[in-house]
């Protein structure tokens, strides 16, 4: 089997390891499920010890890419979750300083579409955790964490019932970037609570029903609320 690494430059090692070994794997020149070759191998090929390596290997699987099956040793390529994903997407985003215009402006391309294919294509399952999402609202509606909480539960719920991965991983960060201004909204907005709550029982109606296009129409009108109740709250400033 030939070598899938050559030796390295003079640049500082573990970094480009890892970028070289995620760069294969993004590829598809590893997959997940396959094994990755031994510490002494890399170490062979990259021209670099052994501890140089195991450095690699750990930012690999802080990042989800490489670990472990029970009781083995030995490393495979893994599928990040959604939330290691989206929290590096996300501080990405905040160290670019994301406006709340831009965020909504990518919830306004990812939420609606994700209602509209969660209309015709969720499970029975997948409804019942859109509609568990809901009902937390509807219980802790007088506690502002506990009602912010939920209502990223709903859209994450929305986003996975939509069948298309690529909705749900764009939508998770979304949600971490959303937290603190929606946590201002729903404090001090006072109609805010009860415009969600109307919202999302709409949502799940037409979802649970099949209706895409109403499903896709009453998310629109959702997000067009948060821009009007951000824009409330920073008047109340």
């Amino acid at each position: 089997m030939s070598d899938l690494f050559a030796p390295l430059d003079d640049h500082p090692a573990y970094r480009q390891i890892a970028n070289l070994i995620e760069e294969r794997i993004v590829a598809r020149v590893l997959r997940t499920g396959d094994a990755l070759p031994s510490e002494t191998d890399l170490a062979r090929q990259f021209g670099v010890n052994r501890s140089t390596i195991r450095e690699a290997i750990r930012e690999l699987e802080i990042h989800g890419l490489l670990g472990r099956g029970r009781g083995e040793k030995r490393l495979r390529v893994t599928r990040p979750e959604p939330g290691s994903v989206s929290s590096g997407v996300s501080r990405a985003l905040a160290l670019h300083d994301v406006t709340f215009m831009e965020l909504w402006e990518a919830m306004m391309a990812i939420e609606p579409a994700a209602a509209q294919y969660a209309a015709t294509r969720r499970t029975a399952d997948q409804l019942r955790s859109i509609t568990r999402a809901h009902a937390r609202f509807n219980r802790e509606i007088a506690d502002t964490a506990a009602t912010v909480s939920a209502v990223l539960d709903f859209f994450t719920a929305v986003a996975a019932a939509s069948g298309n991965q690529v909705l749900a991983l764009s939508q998770a960060p979304l949600n971490l970037l959303l937290e603190p201004a929606l946590s201002s909204i729903v404090d001090r907005v006072p109609q805010a609570r009860a415009r969600i709550q109307t919202a999302q029982g709409k949502i799940i109606d037409a979802i649970k029903l099949n209706k895409s296009e109403q499903a896709r129409s009453w998310m629109e009108k959702h997000i067009r609320d948060f821009k009007r109740g951000h824009e409330l709250e920073t008047s109340m400033a």
